[in-house]
């Protein structure tokens, strides 16, 4: 079976705020996609409302995902959540693949 730790921060930037932050975080993203045991990284905006944006991470074990949240990347990207209007949030999941499955 193989697991994986999957991370969603869920962010409402106000409008006039959004540019910057968007271009932060795009910034980030090619280097925490070459960190160790990183599997996924992609930042989306959704449909619905351009100012709610969401970051998710695929990490292959928690002590990568740990160094990850430890990371000078990390405190980059906390330091951009400033910008926001309220708190992210940020959601863990640890999500199992049964061997076998990717044939059904």
């Amino acid at each position: 079976m193989i697991s994986m730790i999957m991370v969603l921060i869920r962010m409402n930037a106000p409008s006039e705020k959004r540019l910057e932050l968007s271009q932060t975080i795009a910034s980030l993203i090619g280097s925490i996609r070459a960190e160790k045991g990183c599997q996924r990284c992609d930042f989306c905006q959704s449909i619905g409302n351009e100012n709610r944006l969401f970051l998710l991470e695929e990490w292959d074990t928690r002590g990568n995902l740990k160094s990850h949240l430890r990371s000078e990347r990390f405190r980059v990207f906390r330091g951009a959540m400033n910008l926001l209007r309220e708190p992210y949030e940020m959601t863990f999941h640890t999500v199992f693949h049964p061997a076998g499955m990717e044939e059904i």
